[in-house]
């Protein structure tokens, strides 16, 4: 039977193709950490934290790394396109998986207008053109890369990653040596900036877990290596590579920029751009177009990766007939073509609705997947505990372990609930928090009563 039209629930029945290559995984996973966020984000963390914003982004770290692990045990176990989705069905049951993989679809196709629109914004500044077409432009090209080949993608994915790593690496070299005092004519060395102008933590630390708040959501997209390397010849080695890189990855790309802006720069006179302050403040010419190119690249990126992200879940759902059927149709290359056109529809929908729409609908559109990152760590943590406990009674070993198992992965889960208590009682985070349980508690209501039509379907089927 065909791959799409087979009436298995099993996800493995439908074959996607499997062209990503080693180098693309490698980067894939790289990618997936560097985001937007960093370049963008970090300075209203750093603005809320002060110096301290550094505990903010090893506390938030630490925690992505633990979920990371607990993913990471699953995947090479049983590698699958639809990932923690498919892993929560399996373990808490079938309203779990739809309900976690519609969230998560939803927050990727809500990522589409979000980076389209700043890279319209970027694109406009610097050749000029109206955004609504730089918009368009970047939308549809992305589009047409990830209906040819999931090669494309991800070779689309090696070469953004490449010059974010370049840019990363370039920008912690320079800081070092500015810290030093080796660059001429700096305005700027040594660490002094870490406890001036009035302390390590100005703000308390309170301002520490929300600039931890803040922070969180930068790391949103380290799981989508679990996702592509279902795609890859040898998905267990991709996965159980990224999963051991990723310590050195965040401590490197994310607390080794953030400590090299922190300890240079005093927080309160940052601009939007930390980055670009920094550098503008070292003495580097060109640091505004260096910086708009590197976000440019970075943007362009996340929406490259939330087109296929979001593709690939909606394809894991209607192989598991909790999405119409039509979203399982493949290329001959093996590229979900209805369930990339599907969500590029939706995240063009709402490009239009960015520049449509007033600024708080939209606001509150993109509220409702606010804290959906942490939904789907709670989703991994509690799959994890479930399988990762049967997988040893059956005396199972996958490649990759978590670590103090089952005693961390309880630490994790109540770590998460508190960050979501946290959320409710932050006045910047509390629309977010309640659109996304309201939007949450809708998508497991429809899971429920998915499961028992489900169910009944079943028993009817064993009844004849």
């Amino acid at each position: 039977m065909s791959a799409t039209t087979s009436d298995t629930h099993d996800p493995g029945s439908a074959q996607l193709g499997t062209s990503l290559k080693p180098r693309h995984i490698t980067m894939i996973s790289i990618a997936g950490v560097i985001g937007a966020g960093l370049f963008v984000g970090s300075a209203n963390a750093i603005k809320e934290a002060g110096p301290a914003v550094l505990i903010s982004y090893f506390l938030a770290g630490t925690l992505v790394v633990l979920v990371m692990r607990m993913l990471g045990e699953m995947a090479t176990a049983n590698p699958d396109t639809g990932s923690f989705s498919v892993y929560s069905d399996r373990a808490l049951g079938h309203w779990a998986g739809f309900s976690i993989g519609w969230l998560y679809w939803w927050f990727w196709v809500l990522v589409i207008p979000v980076e389209a629109t700043a890279a319209a914004a970027i694109l406009s500044d610097l050749v000029g053109g109206a955004q609504w077409f730089w918009a368009l432009a970047v939308t549809l090209l992305l589009t047409v890369t990830n209906l040819v080949s999931v090669g494309n993608y991800g070779e689309f994915e090696f070469w953004f990653a490449l010059i974010k790593v370049v840019a990363i690496v370039a920008f912690i070299g320079i800081g070092v040596a500015a810290i030093f005092g080796v660059i001429p004519d700096s305005q700027v060395s040594g660490i002094d900036s870490l406890w001036q102008p009035d302390g390590f933590m100005p703000n308390g630390f309170g301002a520490v877990i929300a600039g931890m708040l803040v922070t969180m959501f930068s790391f949103m997209g380290t799981e989508i290596v679990t996702i592509a390397a279902a795609e890859s010849p040898d998905p267990e080695r991709g996965i159980s590579k990224a999963v051991n890189s990723v310590i050195w990855r965040i401590s490197l790309f994310y607390f080794g920029s953030i400590f090299v802006i922190v300890a240079l720069m005093p927080y309160n006179q940052l601009s939007d751009g930390s980055y670009q302050s920094t550098l503008q403040a070292i003495g580097i010419p060109g640091s505004k177009i260096i910086m708009d190119i590197v976000i440019l690249t970075a943007v362009a990126s996340c929406l490259n990766s939330a087109l296929y992200t979001a593709s690939r879940m909606l394809f894991s759902l209607g192989v598991r007939r909790d999405a119409p059927q039509a979203v399982r149709k493949l290329t001959g290359n093996g590229v979900p073509w209805v369930a990339v056109l599907a969500s590029m529809v939706v995240g063009f929908l709402a490009v239009i609705g960015n520049y449509v729409l007033p600024d708080k609908i939209f606001g509150y559109l993109l509220a409702t997947s606010g804290a959906i990152a942490l939904f789907v760590y709670l989703a991994i943590a509690a799959s994890q505990f479930v399988l990762g406990r049967r997988m040893r009674e059956e005396g199972e070993r996958a490649p990759v372990r978590m670590w103090l198992f089952p005693y961390l992965t309880v630490v994790v889960m109540v770590a998460i609930v508190a960050v979501l208590v946290l959320m409710a009682f932050d006045s910047d985070q509390q629309s977010a928090i309640f659109l996304s349980l309201a939007s949450a508690v809708f998508i497991v209501v429809a899971g429920v009563v998915v499961q028992r039509r489900h169910a009944a379907t079943a028993d009817l089927v064993e009844k004849r």
